[in-house]
C-alpha cells in the first residue's frame, strides 16, 4: 500500500466509529460491491476502493491544486468521507469512478478559492546527482514548464487536462466527471491544448 493509502485509511479508521470486523472483500470485484460492503462498515473493502483509485484521484488533485500538501489534504478528506457516507454515491447515475473525480475536481476548485500561505511541500527536494544530469536537469526544466503552464490556466480548462492526461478518461467521462456535454467538453479541451501550446511556444519549449 502507497504512504497516501495508508494516510488515508488510518485517518477514516481512526475517526470512524462502529466499524464492523473486516470481511472477505477479496470476494467482491466491482466498485459498487465494494461500496455496499463499506456501508456495512468492511475496513478490507475500503482498503482495496482505495488501493484501485487513490493514485488517480491524488493525479488529478495535483494537477488541480498545483501542490502536493493540497492534493494530500482534498483526497484524504474525499476519501475520509467516501468511508463515512458510502451512499453518496448512487449507482446508475455514473461510474464509481467519474462520480469520485467530479467530487476530487470540485474540492480543488473549492480549495483554489480560499487564500492560503506558502507551501514548502510544493518546492521540490534536491535530485542527486548521475551521469544523467544534465537530461535529468532538462526533463526536470521542461516538466515544470508543463506544470506551471496547466496551472495558468483557467480552472474548468485545467479540470479537462487533468481528467483527460492524469486520470486517464475519455471525453465522455470526462464530460460527465465535469457535468457538461461531451461537444463542451471537446471544445473545452481544444481551448486547453491550445493555451498550453500557446504558454509553452512563450517560454520557448514548443514552437509556436
Amino acid at each position: 500500500m502507497s504512504a497516501r493509502a495508508i494516510m488515508i485509511q488510518e485517518m477514516a479508521l481512526a475517526t470512524a466509529t462502529g466499524a464492523r470486523s473486516v470481511q472477505a472483500a477479496e470476494l467482491v470485484d466491482g466498485d459498487a460491491e465494494l461500496l455496499q460492503a463499506i456501508a456495512g462498515g468492511d475496513r478490507a473493502a475500503f482498503d482495496r476502493l482505495s488501493r484501485r483509485h487513490l493514485d488517480r484521484a491524488y493525479g488529478v488533485a495535483l494537477r488541480m491544486s498545483g501542490s502536493r500538501a493540497d492534493a494530500q489534504d482534498v483526497v484524504q478528506d474525499v476519501f475520509l468521507r467516501l468511508w463515512q457516507r458510502p451512499e453518496s454515491w448512487r449507482p446508475g447515475q455514473a461510474q464509481f469512478s467519474t462520480w469520485l473525480y467530479r467530487v476530487v475536481v470540485n474540492r480543488c476548485l473549492d480549495l483554489k478559492r480560499r487564500p492560503k500561505g506558502a507551501d514548502l511541500d510544493s518546492v521540490d527536494e534536491p535530485q542527486d546527482p548521475d551521469a544523467n544530469a544534465e537530461d535529468n536537469l532538462l526533463n526536470m526544466e521542461r516538466n515544470r514548464a508543463l506544470d506551471s503552464a496547466v496551472n495558468q490556466l483557467p480552472e474548468r480548462q485545467r479540470a479537462a487536462i487533468s481528467l483527460t492526461y492524469t486520470a486517464g478518461l475519455r471525453n465522455a467521462e470526462a464530460a460527465s466527471a465535469m457535468d457538461i456535454s461531451v461537444k463542451a467538453f471537446e471544445a473545452l479541451l481544444v481551448r486547453a491544448k491550445r493555451e498550453l501550446r500557446d504558454l509553452l511556444a512563450g517560454q520557448g519549449w514548443m514552437q509556436p
